[in-house]
């Protein structure tokens, strides 16, 4: 018997075409166990991998109680998650995406916080305003700090706890900008630096191990030296690392650079195609289209060694399954990749690798709270 057995969970980026009802559905059939429900704000200028899978506007304690009962009929649990710059990019869009997760963590309240494991997930994004001044790293950690310091006194208070995802965001500015830094948590030095900043128990993290991969860094060596307790989500996405000309003209350190066609075709050197082709990548589910270049046997031994008994949620971001916008191909990576941990994470039966830990959400009553914006919280 394994002494843990892990949830395998789907974020709902990947359904963006289903309503809340259809994507029940098809957690169900694909045997997850939960669900990350992703709720961007309606009226968002992010225009990648984004999802609304619950009515936000005018939720309270019915809509809670209503959400809890029809996630316990169909067998699921559930978390929270809009990915957005907080604290660079347009300051008008930038007090949106903040006021935005006051809002998620007000719901997750209602539906159970912690008691729950009901977690909000986010960006914390980059300012490189500060970022290209002297020291611009400490003065977006700074940044960070006057930004969420409140933002997660407000989480603790409730009960809540908000998770940082740890993506660089490599694509999200153009191409022709040097950086590909997008994304102040993209470094286990910069989370760790975060919780000293910020000491408070109520925010953690999401770890995708896909985006060490391509970094260089062996996600085992992350998992070994980081601090477990803020552990409360794994994604599950991989990386297949194009060893090829561009990587070989470019380095496996610094991203391909944007430079003149003209200038780059007489060379005969190869320049980014899009914004997100800069570090030499193809993003791929585990056990669906060909090998990756991860040890997914030593990652969850790694895991299992710190006692980490949380959601691994399969987060399709695949050139072959997601990307290809057909939702056969979708639901067949969800499966692929599901059946490709289950032996790693789920106890033998006579069923097969199945689940067995399964609990249902508790049916709070939380008395409603007002919505709050950041202007409270800085005032």
């Amino acid at each position: 018997m394994k002494s843990i057995q892990n949830p395998i969970w789907l974020m709902s980026s990947a359904y963006d075409k289903l309503n809340q009802t259809e994507l029940l559905d098809i957690a169900r059939a694909n045997s997850a166990q939960g669900v990350d429900l992703c709720v961007f704000r309606k009226d968002g200028t992010r225009e990648d991998h984004t999802a609304t899978h619950l009515d936000y506007e005018g939720f309270g304690p019915e809509q809670a109680k209503s959400t809890l009962e029809r996630f316990n009929t169909k067998e699921l649990r559930l978390s929270l998650g809009a990915f957005e710059n907080m604290i660079g990019g347009d300051e008008i869009e930038r007090v949106k995406n903040q006021n935005h997760l006051l809002k998620l963590i007000r719901i997750a309240y209602l539906l159970g916080g912690d008691e729950n494991d009901v977690k909000v997930g986010t960006f914390v994004g980059y300012n490189h305003a500060l970022g290209n001044e002297i020291d611009g790293f400490q003065k977006n950690l700074e940044e960070y700090k006057r930004v969420f310091g409140p933002i997660i006194k407000y989480a603790e208070d409730l009960g809540v706890t908000v998770v940082y995802e740890n993506c660089p965001m490599e694509g999200w500015r153009s191409s022709r900008y040097t950086s590909t830094y997008n994304n102040l948590p993209a470094v286990l030095a910069a989370r760790k630096l975060m919780y000293a900043m910020i000491p408070s128990k109520a925010h953690g993290e999401i770890y995708d191990p896909s985006h060490d991969i391509w970094q260089n860094v062996n996600p085992v060596d992350v998992i070994k030296a980081m601090d477990i307790d803020r552990l409360k989500r794994i994604h599950v996405k991989t990386t297949k690392m194009n060893d090829g000309k561009a990587r070989v003209e470019w380095g496996g350190v610094y991203p391909m650079q944007h430079v003149d066609a003209e200038l780059a075709a007489a060379a005969g050197v190869a320049v980014p195609q899009h914004d997100w082709d800069r570090h030499h990548y193809t993003a791929m589910m585990p056990g669906f289209g060909g090998t990756d270049d991860m040890d997914w046997n030593a990652f969850v031994a790694a895991l299992h060694d710190r006692k980490f008994s949380g959601p691994f949620e399969i987060e399709n971001e695949a050139k072959n399954s997601k990307d290809t916008q057909n939702m056969g191909a979708i639901n067949q990576g969800a499966k692929a990749c599901i059946n490709f941990l289950a032996p790693l994470l789920w106890e033998l039966s006579e069923e097969g690798y199945t689940f067995k830990n399964q609990q249902e959400l508790i049916l709070v009553d939380r008395k409603d709270i007002p919505v709050v914006d950041m202007g409270h919280l800085l005032s």
